[in-house]
């Protein structure tokens, strides 16, 4: 499978007045043109891996690497101005709550249609029309009206396909997808991962999929990283996440709750402090 993104020994680090805080530890992993899952409990590195590879990990943030490669290309070795035309045009990334990170004085329509054309050279009636389409693509009615209101004026759930529909628009090669669904309703949610499994199938594009949804995954991704305490614990085909062996995936997986579960309480999940000290699986093919 062709690498579209080679990530080798990412460190994200903090200094705090204790020390300096390692929030993600020796991660290294590869993605291709498929749906990569990462999975894990909140502060476990999901969100800073995201974060550090579009390189929006600000001071007093420190991210090291051996490498970020896109397509072959250190992005740890380019400017900030050479960054700007990676992010968007080339990896796409939707925050976790997308509603906040829309402008709160510009309507919907035209952060939208800014988005678009700074990718691309089409005209402000062109990127009206693809700024309906995707709208439209993300389950959203009356697309028109939709164009003309601002953020506050929409749910969290809207919200959330908006951004969705912002950052697919300019078509990138990859799309960092942090809960993407996680404000949306079933239907819905099957709707938007209709619209990414499409684009990973039709348009070659790659798709980092960070979720704590261990069922979604299993069924939506091709493969899963399951992170624990900034390393990856372990790594595994999606469709084989219920036979996963590290103690830290099973406890996971058993503290899900199941229709056809026959124990009457859920398992509660006990940590081993030696998982957060070996070294970091690698997730790389």
């Amino acid at each position: 499978m062709e690498n579209l993104l080679d990530v080798e020994n990412l460190w994200v680090k903090f200094p705090t007045r204790t020390g300096v805080f390692d929030a993600v530890r020796g991660v290294s992993f590869t993605l291709g043109r498929e749906r990569l899952g990462i999975v894990g409990e909140s502060g476990s590195g999901k969100s800073m891996t995201g974060r550090a590879i579009l390189r929006l990990i600000r001071n007093p943030g420190i991210v090291e690497a051996d490498h970020i490669n896109l397509e072959g290309v250190n992005l740890l070795k380019k400017s900030e101005k050479e960054m700007r035309a990676v992010r968007g045009q080339r990896i796409s990334m939707v925050m976790q709550d997308p509603k906040f990170s829309l402008n709160p004085v510009m309507t919907i329509g035209d952060q939208i249609i800014e988005a678009y054309r700074q990718q691309t050279k089409a005209s402000k009636s062109e990127a009206y029309n693809k700024a309906l389409e995707m709208l439209e693509a993300v389950s959203i009615r009356d697309a028109e009206r939709v164009m003309r209101i601002y953020p506050h004026e929409v749910s969290g759930g809207m919200g959330q396909r908006i951004m969705i529909a912002m950052m697919l628009i300019p078509n990138p090669e990859i799309l960092i997808a942090d809960e993407p669904t996680s404000a949306l309703d079933v239907s819905v949610q099957r709707q938007v991962l209709d619209i990414m499994d499409k684009l990973v199938k039709d348009r070659g594009m790659g798709l980092i999929f960070i979720s704590h949804d261990l069922n979604l995954v299993a069924d939506f991704c091709d493969r899963v990283l399951i992170m624990y305490s900034g390393r990856i614990v372990e790594v595994c085909d999606a469709d084989k996440l219920h036979e996963a062996k590290h103690p830290y995936t099973r406890g996971l997986l058993n503290s899900l709750p199941r229709l056809d579960g026959k124990d009457k309480r859920l398992q509660v999940l006990k940590r081993d402090p030696e998982w957060s000290k070996t070294p970091s699986v690698s997730g790389r093919l």
